[in-house]
């Protein structure tokens, strides 16, 4: 049996980081061979079909196994109604990826700013939240009734708290610690963020062996900058999760090397952390490690885990190395290098 893998390029650096990143499947040794499919998204897509992610791209993800997806500029696009879709927000939403799961490592040798070890996973809810393009039915979360008035509202629901609190209890069961802490605000969002403590607390009740707290956001954030070993799993909701997620991965060395996945019921997209950068697009200087980390928690995810395991230890192995890292971590190596360094040694490993 062939599996598919759908990999949309995405904008910017999105072609440079996908190429590096499919070098490395191309070297990884499976159990079940997967066959990759290539699609247009963003502003390639734009201009040829009218839509920055056509219907047959929605189709064609929901029928592969697994999507690899590049970063896009969707704050560049234009309206909605133009075309300008945020190819992310949608494949969440038609794929029910509700739970965005972020690790933040800290590498042996990699400059960071944290103090000390960051060795983390935040755990985000991804379907609700403050998150206009994707908190409801139909429309957006986002009004202006009047010129100078704008609205946002923020959906939590029950069954979307319990399912992501599940998610993170089930990753923290399974790593040395065995904690998960629920990032919150219900101090001031009483109702919304009260629903959400209610539904992590009831699950919590199911992982006798988990120890489990809570800490307010911003008290969160600045524990994170302290002393970042003093989290585990980190669950919370959108906006929240979104925002301590890439703290934790700039305290650990940065966005460059910050995986994550987005995992539903039946379908799994892996994404780098980070945007875009147009400003370095085409210049061979982006760094391909947060994709090619993303790839490996999908190959992971697919029960390809020796082939998962080879790609993380292979890429720390080079980042060991000032002259094996691309230009953001103090390096020269080009985005091609550096794929075609992690192919080369996993096809002849040491």
């Amino acid at each position: 049996m062939t599996r598919q893998l759908l990999a949309l390029d995405g904008d910017g650096i999105g072609p440079e980081i996908m190429a590096a990143t499919l070098a490395v499947l191309d070297a990884a040794r499976l159990r079940t061979p997967i066959r990759v499919t290539r699609a247009d998204i963003g502003f390639a897509a734009l201009e040829t079909s009218g839509s920055t992610i056509p219907d047959d791209v929605i189709a064609a993800a929901k029928a592969a196994d697994g999507v690899l997806l590049g970063p896009v500029s969707h704050n560049a696009y234009p309206p909605r109604e133009d075309g300008g879709l945020n190819p992310s927000g949608v494949l969440r939403r038609e794929l029910e990826l509700y739970a965005n799961i972020r690790p933040a490592r800290r590498m042996d040798g990699v400059p960071a700013p944290a103090n000390g070890p960051v060795d983390l996973i935040v755990v985000r809810e991804n379907l609700e939240g403050f998150y206009a393009d994707r908190n409801m039915h139909a429309g957006v979360g986002e009004v202006m009734p009047v010129p100078g008035v704008a609205l946002a509202t923020r959906k939590i629901t029950a069954d979307g708290s319990r399912r992501i609190a599940e998610a993170a209890f089930r990753l923290a069961a399974d790593r040395p610690d065995k904690h998960v802490t629920a990032v919150h605000k219900a101090n001031v969002m009483r109702l919304s963020d009260g629903l959400f403590l209610d539904c992590v607390r009831d699950v919590a009740q199911g992982y006798p062996d988990v120890t489990y707290d809570e800490v307010l956001v911003d008290a969160a954030a600045a524990h994170l900058v302290r002393d970042a070993s003093r989290f585990d799993v980190i669950v919370t909701t959108n906006m929240f999760g979104d925002i301590l997620s890439d703290l934790a991965s700039e305290l650990a060395g940065g966005l460059g090397l910050a995986a994550s996945l987005n995992v539903g019921p039946h379908h799994a997209a892996a994404q780098a952390q980070h945007g875009s950068a147009p400003d370095i697009a085409g210049q061979n200087r982006a760094n391909p490690v947060s994709l090619i980390l993303s790839l490996a928690m999908l190959l992971r995810h697919m029960n390809e885990d020796g082939a998962a395991t080879a790609i993380e230890g292979t890429v720390a192995d080079l980042l060991k190395d000032p002259s094996t890292r691309t230009p953001d971590l103090g390096g020269t190596m080009g985005t091609r290098e550096f794929g075609a360094a992690v192919a080369a040694r996993m096809e002849t490993p040491t």
